[in-house]
């Protein structure tokens, strides 16, 4: 009971160090971004007067709204596309087990290693060729790709510990496999599928190499992928950099938090049915 309990406490006292270690840097940046513009402030330094106006000042030197519209246009560019595909491969190589599937996860799983600054240059000079550089579609065509061997491994995972059983009884109704996939698989993968879709729009959101790279526009980046240049133009007022680090992150935050509930139990699934 003893040592039960001492590993009770130490697994709560781990995770609070934990989470300190994580909390600490986003509040140290909020309470910067709340100094007045042009000072430097000192760490975990609460100012006497906070200046509020500043997230204001933030969002309209960046141009936020021109932002928010480039980011959300390549988000919705991006994740339904990966998840189509991503959805289809998934149920074909872990449920169909269609032939040559292994060696296709293994493809897919190889992909899994490839770095992103390591395929940087090659996609500079194919997409000056294509002539999409310096546009959306330079940053959306690479980011589909480079999801797929995360995106098919996470959809296989699901499908290859479906039964077998629910398939056979749906063909032997006469269930085309087309309908096999849309109105019994798909339903079912509905968890895994939304996290998934988190993954990858927080992904793409904050996708920062590829799209300052790729992109010389700073209105055609995602909102990370500008940073740099609103921090090229004001990495000397470090309040209205924290402030503008703050906007950025926010979404994504407020997405996590809402969907949070599903994205444990996408993560569990395997876990459970294994």
């Amino acid at each position: 009971m003893t040592i039960a309990r001492g590993e009770l406490w130490g697994g709560r006292t781990l995770l609070i160090v934990l989470m300190a270690i994580t909390i600490l840097p986003f509040i140290s940046i909020f309470m910067t971004a709340l100094h007045p513009s042009g000072s430097v402030p000192g760490g975990l330094d609460w100012p006497a007067t906070p200046q509020w106006g500043n997230f204001a000042e933030a969002f309209r030197v960046a141009e936020m709204s021109t932002l928010l519209a480039s980011s959300a246009f390549i988000v919705l560019a991006v994740v339904p596309i990966s998840l189509a595909i991503s959805t289809m491969a998934g149920f074909a190589i872990g449920h169909l087990r269609i032939p040559g599937s292994r060696f296709l996860l293994f493809l897919f799983v190889f992909g899994l290693t490839l770095p992103f600054g390591g395929i940087i240059v090659p996609l500079y000079y194919l997409e000056r060729d294509m002539g999409i550089y310096n546009t959306r579609l330079a940053i959306v065509l690479p980011l589909i790709g480079l999801y797929m061997p995360f995106a098919v491994f996470w959809m296989r995972a699901h499908f290859v510990n479906m039964p077998t059983e629910i398939s056979e009884a749906a063909r032997v109704d006469g269930a085309s496999l087309w309908s096999l996939f849309w109105r019994i698989h798909l339903p079912l993968a509905r968890a895994p599928m939304l996290s998934l879709g988190i993954l990858m729009s927080v992904w793409t959101w904050n996708q920062f190499l590829i799209a300052l790279v790729l992109v010389e526009d700073p209105t055609q980046r995602t909102m990370a992928g500008a940073l740099g240049a609103f921090q090229g133009h004001y990495a000397t007022d470090v309040p209205l950099l924290c402030a503008g680090t703050i906007l950025i992150v926010l979404p994504t935050l407020v997405l996590f938090i809402l969907f949070q509930r599903q994205m444990i139990t996408a993560l569990l699934q395997g876990s459970v049915k294994g």
